[in-house]
Formats: C-alpha cells, structure tokens, sequence
C-alpha cells in the first residue's frame, strides 16, 4: 500500500497536465488532476483552438468576394457574429468532454477546483480537503497581461474575446505578437475598423524581418491602422459608451473595445510555492531539464515555465515527465528546430534561424527567396504576393531556416520543418521533383 492518496497529483488540465497525467496513468500510476476552470486548457478552451475557428470564419470574407472572379454567382451575404460565437462555444465544449473522457478511461481522478500546494506531497484542494502525494506536477500554464494604467478593466484579454456579445465596428489592439496580428486580420475581415498599438516599432519579434515586413505591408494595405512607438497611458469610457484611449505623445483613440494581446504570465500566484522553497525566476518556475524543481518531488511543465509558450511543446515536456518519473525512460525534450505559425491573413510559418539569426551564428550564409503572386490571387484579382525564404549554411548548403507568408504556408511548413530538423541541404531540396502547380513547389525551385 502506497503511503500517499496517489502516486501522481497534476495542477492543471491543459495539454501538459493531461498528457502528463495519461501517460503516467498507463504507466501504472494511480493520478489525479485538479483543474479550476475547464479541461482542455488555454489552448483548447481559450486560445489555439477556437482561434482558428475564427480565422477559418473570418476568411470566407476574401473567398466570398473572390469566388465572384471564378464564376461564382454570389450576392452580397451578411454575417452574424452570434452564429460564428455560438458555434464556436459548442466545439470547445465538445472537445472538452473528449479531454475528460480521456482523462476518465485512464482513471485519472480529476477534482474540478483549484488546487494549491501546501507541501513537498501535499495539495490543498479549494473544498477545504487535503490530499498526499509521491510527486506533484504544476501544469497551470498562463494567463495574459494586462497594462497597469487606468482605465485597463474596461478592456478584455484573448480570453473574453470568444464570447462578445456583439461585433464592435472599431478595435483597438494592443500587441505586436502574434495574438495581436492574428486578430486584427479576424477583426478585420469581420468589417472592424482596426487599429493595432505598440510599445516598440517591430511587429512579430522573434520571426523573419522580410516575413514580418511583408505582412506588415499586406495588413496596411488592406486598411488595418498601426500605432508605433505609442505607450497606453489611459482609458476612459465616454457617455455613448465607447472608450478613449490616451497614448504617450499621440493623439487619442477612440474605439468600441481595447484588447490586449500583451504577452501572457505563468500563473504561479497564490498556488503556494513559498510554503515548500519552490525557486522561480523571472515570474516562472525553475526547472532542470528533466522539469524538475529544486523540490526533489515536484515538477512543472508548459507554459507556467516559460521555456516555449506553445502547445506542443507542453504536451512533449509532460509526456517526457510521465516516462522519466513513472515508465523508468528518463526523456528530456528537443527545444532545437520547433516550427511555429502566425494565423494572420495571410498566415506565416516559420523554422529554424532568421536570416539574422544564421548570419550572427554561423557568418557566411546563403538566402534563397521566391517572391510570388499565388495563382488563385492572380485570377481573383488579388494583388497580394507570398514569400519564401530558405537560409543555408554557405560551406555545406545545410537548409537551417525556412519561412514564409501566403495562403496555407503553416500546412506547408510542417511537412518541410521535417526537412530542416534531419539536416536537409539545398541540394536535397533541388534534387525533389516539383508538385505543379502548386505553391509548395517554390521551396524546390529557388535559384
């Protein structure tokens, strides 16, 4: 008999938790999770998921009107945002009963209520009840900052976005990442005025100065407001209700809603980690490689450390924990090559080293670039251009960047971020027959 309630308690039922707790479920362990809100998560519930419903029902805005050029009879349609929202609210809540299925064929006991640690193998539950366990997990991911300013509570997060009442017809976003630059092309296509604020003069740090240039490019050009170089200092609701934004050294704004889309936080607050010494540093947990504490018998995974923010990423890192600790596979996790994705519109996907990046790292470096129209935009009249990239190591033609903008370039990149991760060299790319006509055959075809 085990001298604790269970071998495994998990702080969270997003990606990492849930994975976390499935794997060392079928390892054997006896698990429980506890979750204050919803199973499934950030990405699930409030994040990756019902996002891109949005972007899939805010792109039939541009196939609606180029359909039109390919012979397509339609007249003028109308869109009803409580339809989309609904809709959308109904998916979520189906794939949160799949996440709990799962969790239930595992026998894992889930506790719906927050929990908090109140020892190296005690949790707290919020009913009051105390539980023991051999290890505890911290998998509570994080949640998204707001500016300290007056005024911030009249505005919502990424996480009230899904539930609008009604469509606004002016928008202010605060952000240059992708959270921003996503919704500002959702937004937009849903007939808002937009206008996206930023701190600094960059958008998308972190990704291809060309890439992001050109969505910048692409995002002005279809009527989306920028606002560089321009820190909120207030918010102030006026008598018909709309909102009055005050930024430093620039004229106000006047908007129906403020979303922030200002980065995210682990939720490390009051989960108790002072009571037990659990090191954090920069607002994160401190983990090792194996995602270990300095707490010998808990561990963290996901966002609430701060490593990589992405979903994928968490479900490695608790797939990777369940096996070292429960399956005796010690695993660590690959942080090297990860590709990622912008859902703007258009959306941009990316692996590997920028162009400035591979000129930092290795010096003497080779770029190949197709800049080109789509054939669909060419026939709807679409004057918008996609870009390729490959960056190379010049000496051994080694691919170790891809990234590109245009229709489908994160379905597309997937498949090629195989190739930069085993090493691939330009010749390998040049070698593969084209798929005609496709966009994907440009990344076969530069010159």
């Amino acid at each position: 008999m085990s001298d604790y309630d269970f071998d495994l308690f998990v702080i969270g039922a997003g990606s990492g938790g849930v994975r976390a707790s499935r794997i060392a479920a079928a390892h054997g362990a006896k698990v429980a999770v506890a979750e204050e809100h919803k199973v499934g998560g950030t990405c699930v519930i409030r994040g990756c998921v019902p996002k891109k419903l949005l972007v899939y029902g805010a792109h039939f805005a541009e196939d609606i009107k180029d359909a039109r050029r390919f012979g397509w009879d339609i007249s003028d349609c109308s869109f009803d945002w409580p339809t989309l929202r609904d809709n959308v609210i109904g998916e979520v809540s189906r794939l949160e009963g799949l996440y709990q299925q799962t969790l239930d064929n595992n026998k894992v006991t889930t506790f719906h209520e927050r929990a908090t640690v109140e020892g190296p193998h005690e949790v707290r539950l919020a009913s009051g009840k105390l539980v023991t366990a051999k290890v505890i997990l911290i998998a509570v991911g994080a949640w998204p900052n707001v500016p300290d300013v007056p005024g911030a509570e009249l505005g919502i997060t990424s996480n009230e976005v899904f539930h609008l009442e009604k469509m606004p017809k002016r928008v202010a976003i605060f952000g240059g990442g992708y959270i921003a630059n996503e919704f500002a092309g959702i937004f937009h296509e849903f007939a808002c005025q937009v206008t996206v604020v930023l701190r600094g003069d960059q958008i998308l740090r972190g990704y291809d100065e060309q890439i992001r240039d050109r969505l910048l490019q692409i995002s002005m050009a279809k009527g989306i407001n920028f606002r560089f170089n321009a820190p909120l200092e207030k918010i102030e609701k006026q008598e018909d209700g709309s909102l009055k934004v005050f930024i430093e050294g620039g004229d106000p704004i006047e908007t129906d809603l403020v979303l922030f889309a200002t980065g995210r936080n682990p939720k490390i607050d009051g989960l108790g980690l002072d009571k037990v010494g659990v090191e954090t540093a920069k607002g994160a947990i401190k983990v090792d490689e194996y995602s270990r504490t300095n707490v010998e018998s808990i561990y963290a995974v996901g966002d609430v450390t701060d490593r990589v923010q992405l979903t994928p990423v968490a479900i490695r890192e608790g797939h990777a924990f369940a096996d070292t600790v429960f399956g005796g596979n010690p695993r660590t996790v690959d942080y090297g090559c990860i590709p990622s994705a912008v859902f703007s519109h258009p959306p941009i996907g990316a692996v590997g080293m920028t162009e400035g990046e591979a000129r930092n790292t290795l010096g003497a470096v080779k770029v190949y670039t197709s800049d080109f129209r789509p054939m669909k935009n060419t026939l709807a009249n679409r004057n918008e251009r996609s870009l390729y990239k490959l960056i190379c190591e010049e000496t051994t033609g080694r691919v170790v960047g891809i990234h590109m903008i245009g229709p489908d370039a994160p379905e597309i990149l997937q498949a090629a971020a195989i190739a930069v991760k085993a090493g691939l060299t330009k010749d390998d790319f040049d070698a593969t027959v084209a798929l005609h006509p496709s966009m994907a055959e440009e990344l076969v075809l530069m010159r």
